[in-house]
């Protein structure tokens, strides 16, 4: 969340790349802190020389790093490629017209598997679920959901070491160093708090951890300790369920509030010549007299936003509330919303909820 590049773009290389989730904490150190307290300030190994090096390390000395400290660190860390390679195939491609984008999308993640297993995890966690619901008002299916479509309920948590994936950005990819130094940054003193070895946790090419795929800014801002034991455990379903909702309830979710209902449209083709997406506003007077009208309860919403989906034969529009702006915070992209969306609703309506 929060980074880069969409999540969704990178789901199939990250599944790939995946492996089992793991409910202990990665590197976790028994006592004292993970980072040495004697040797050289000088950096070896892959990233030695590099402009970024030298800044990086004056930067978290103001955070409370000796330069030994951080040296060791990036002396350690590894120089990927293949991660500078990935990042490069994630440029936008230009669309000339209905050619079925959102169907084959919505495939990959509305599959009979996920939502059974959407179930499955639901039922084994089902009182964290409840008390994370209640805590920050998000309905326990939209977190099931998230889990799921970011690491297939923990499946898929990715096996690259964070500290290579974020190095090799933050100094081998100019076009995006200032961000991924940041996050580097935020790692850092990440697993200085929680007295984790920093060569432990292991994730996504492009940094994220755990469950609910977190980046180490996110962690540090919205990561909460949901089962008592005093430690943030994104790799622990009980901490991962209670930060999803947390990040929901931090960015506006609104409890009680429809996500998004289909728009009955009298003119496709006017539709289509409106600005759509997540970060549109439209009053609902405005719409109608558009011909676009609202095909479902929206709970009182007044203003939302108009979105429109590549099916193919056409486009489909729906409108979206403040609760699917609030899912586009976690990856901007209304595919990613609605694959939320319709997710989480298959899933509730299989349990039974």
């Amino acid at each position: 969340m929060r980074f880069v590049c969409s999540i969704a773009a990178l789901l199939c290389l990250t599944l790939v790349a995946g492996c089992g989730s793991q409910s202990t904490r990665p590197g976790e150190i028994a006592e004292g802190s993970p980072y040495p307290t004697s040797g050289s300030a000088t950096v070896t190994g892959d990233f030695a020389g590099y402009p970024g090096v030298e800044p990086f390390i004056r930067r978290m000395q103001q955070q409370g790093f000796a330069p030994n400290q951080v040296a060791a660190v990036l002396s350690g860390a590894k120089r990927e490629q293949w991660i500078l390679d990935a990042m490069d195939r994630q440029a936008p491609r230009p669309s000339t017209g209905p050619t079925g984008a959102w169907i084959r999308y919505r495939a990959k993640f509305l599959t009979p598997e996920n939502i059974a297993n959407g179930v499955r995890f639901w039922q084994q966690n089902e009182a964290a679920l409840n008390r994370a619901s209640s805590r920050y008002g998000v309905p326990p299916e939209y977190i099931v959901a998230i889990i799921g479509v970011e690491t297939r309920y923990g499946g898929y948590v990715g096996k690259t070491r964070i500290v290579d994936a974020l190095a090799t950005l933050a100094f081998a990819y100019p076009r995006r160093a200032d961000y991924f130094s940041g996050e580097l940054a935020s790692f850092l003193v990440m697993t200085k708090e929680e007295g984790i070895d920093p060569f432990g946790p292991r994730g996504s090419f492009a940094g994220a951890m755990g469950l609910g795929q977190f980046m180490p800014s996110s962690f540090r801002d919205y990561a909460v300790d949901f089962d008592g034991d005093r430690h943030r455990n994104l790799w622990n379903p009980a901490d991962a369920i209670g930060s999803v909702a947390n990040y929901f309830k931090s960015h506006g979710w609104q409890a009680g509030v429809p996500v998004a209902v289909r728009a009955n449209v009298q003119s496709p083709s006017a539709a289509r010549a409106m600005k759509s997406g997540f970060d549109t506003r439209y009053g609902l007077s405005e719409l109608a007299g558009r011909g676009i009208v609202p095909a479902g309860n929206l709970g009182g919403a007044t203003q939302v936003s108009l979105l429109e989906f590549d099916v193919g034969t056409g486009y489909a529009y729906w409108l979206g509330s403040q609760n699917f702006y609030t899912i586009t915070r976690y990856n901007h992209s209304s595919y990613y919303a609605m694959a939320v969306h319709q997710l989480a609703r298959a899933i509730a309506e299989r349990k039974g909820s």
